[in-house]
C-alpha cells in the first residue's frame, strides 16, 4: 500500500517512515527541505535496507499538490506533519505560520476528498489545550484559546479536517503529540534543526557537544515542584510506531467515528531541571545553564494522559525520559564526529 508522508524528511516525519517501510508500506515522502536535508534519505536507507519515492515539493503550491496527486492517484493513505512548528518563531512571523500550515493542509485535503477511500492523519499537538485546568490532559479536555499562532494553527487545522470530514469521505485521526525528543536507536537518524533550536532536548545536547555556550532555562518561578515547567517527554520512535498503529486503524475501518482524537505522550511529566539531571546522568557530561526570564507563549505544565491512546489503540510508550535523552546524546555525538 502506497502511504504519503508529507515533511517526510523531518524529525518525526522520518522515523515515521523507517516505521512504515519496516511493517511492508511503500513509502512517498514529501518534503521541500526548508528545515531538513535530502541526506535523511539515506538514513532511512540504512536502517530499513529502502530508500522511500521522494518529491521535493513545496505543498503551499496549489498546482504542485494537484500534480502529485495526479502522479500519484493510488495513495491509500496520507500522514500529514509538514509544518513551522516552533512557538516563538510563530509570535515574531504569524503570517508564515498560517501559510505554511494552513494553506498546505487546505490544498491536501482538497485532492483528497477526490480519491474513493481517503485515510488522513493529522499531526496535532497538546498545544491545542493552552494551559489546561487539570492534569493528566484527557482527549476531552477542553480546548483553551490558543498562547501562540503556532497554537493557533493547530486548533484550525483540527476544525478545518472535522469540518471537511462531515461533508466528504475522508476519514481522519488526529494525534495530539506532547514533547517528541530522541532519536532511532542506530543513530542512522534524527533531530536536525537548521540554525538555534527552538527545542530543549537539541539545544542540551549542543552544548554538552561544546556547539553552545550555555543553555538558557525560561523562568524559574513556575507554580511547579522546582520553578521550572513540567512537560510530557516521548521518544520519537514511540511516537512513529504510534502513526502506523493509527493509519492501521483507518485502513482496516477499524475507527468508530469519522474523526478519533488520541493523546500521544508517556503521561508522566518532567521540569527542565529534571530534563537536565536525566541528562547529565546518561552523557557523564556537565551542563552550563543559565535561568533567564520565561518565553512569550510557553505553559506551566503539560502531560498526557494516555488511557485512550493505550485502550483504544493498542499503544503504549515503551522508553524512559533517560533512553530518549541518552538516543539524543548518542545521534549528536555521531553528527558533530
Amino acid at each position: 500500500m502506497k502511504i504519503v508522508v508529507t515533511g517526510g524528511l523531518g524529525f518525526i516525519g522520518s522515523h515515521t517512515v523507517v516505521e512504515l517501510q519496516n511493517e511492508g508500506f511503500e513509502v512517498v515522502a514529501i518534503d521541500n527541505l526548508s528545515n531538513s536535508s535530502e541526506s535523511v534519505l539515506d538514513g532511512i536507507e540504512r536502517i530499513t535496507g529502502k530508500k522511500p519515492i521522494f518529491e521535493k515539493m513545496d505543498l503551499r503550491d496549489k498546482a504542485s499538490v494537484q500534480n502529485f496527486f495526479k502522479k500519484y492517484n493510488d495513495i491509500a493513505g496520507v500522514i500529514h506533519f509538514a509544518a513551522s512548528k516552533a512557538v516563538g518563531e510563530s509570535v515574531e512571523n504569524p503570517l508564515l505560520y498560517y501559510e505554511n500550515n494552513i494553506n498546505a493542509l487546505v490544498y491536501l485535503l482538497q485532492e483528497l476528498k477526490e480519491l474513493s477511500n481517503p485515510n488522513f492523519i493529522f499531526s496535532s499537538s497538546c498545544t491545542v489545550y493552552g494551559q489546561a485546568e487539570k492534569m493528566p490532559i484527557t482527549e476531552d479536555a477542553s480546548v483553551q484559546p490558543a498562547a501562540s499562532p503556532y497554537g493557533n494553527t493547530k486548533q484550525i487545522g483540527e476544525e478545518i479536517i472535522t469540518d471537511v470530514a462531515k461533508v466528504t469521505n475522508i476519514n481522519s485521526i488526529l494525534l495530539r503529540y506532547f514533547n517528541p525528543i530522541g532519536s532511532h536507536p542506530s543513530a542512522e537518524i534524527g533531530e536536525l534543526p537548521l540554525g538555534v533550536p527552538q527545542n530543549l532536548v537539541p539545544f542540551i545536547t549542543q552544548t554538552a557537544i561544546g556547539m553552545r555556550e550555555k543553555l538558557s532555562v525560561y523562568g524559574n518561578d513556575y507554580p511547579t515542584a522546582d520553578g521550572t515547567a513540567v512537560r510530557d517527554y516521548i521518544h520519537v520512535v514511540d511516537l512513529a510506531k504510534a502513526h502506523v498503529v493509527a493509519l492501521k486503524r483507518l485502513l482496516n475501518k477499524q475507527n468508530l467515528d469519522k474523526i478519533e482524537t488520541f493523546n500521544l505522550g508517556t503521561g508522566t511529566g518532567s521540569s527542565v531541571l529534571e530534563v537536565i539531571t536525566a541528562f547529565e546522568k546518561v552523557s557523564g557530561q556537565k551542563l552550563n545553564y543559565q535561568i533567564v526570564g520565561r518565553r512569550e507563549g510557553d505553559i506551566t505544565s503539560a502531560y498526557a494522559n494516555t488511557d485512550k491512546a493505550n485502550n483504544v489503540l493498542g499503544w503504549k510508550a515503551q522508553s524512559t525520559l533517560e533512553d530518549s535523552l541518552a538516543s539524543a546524546w548518542k545521534w549528536e555525538q555521531k553528527i558533530r564526529s
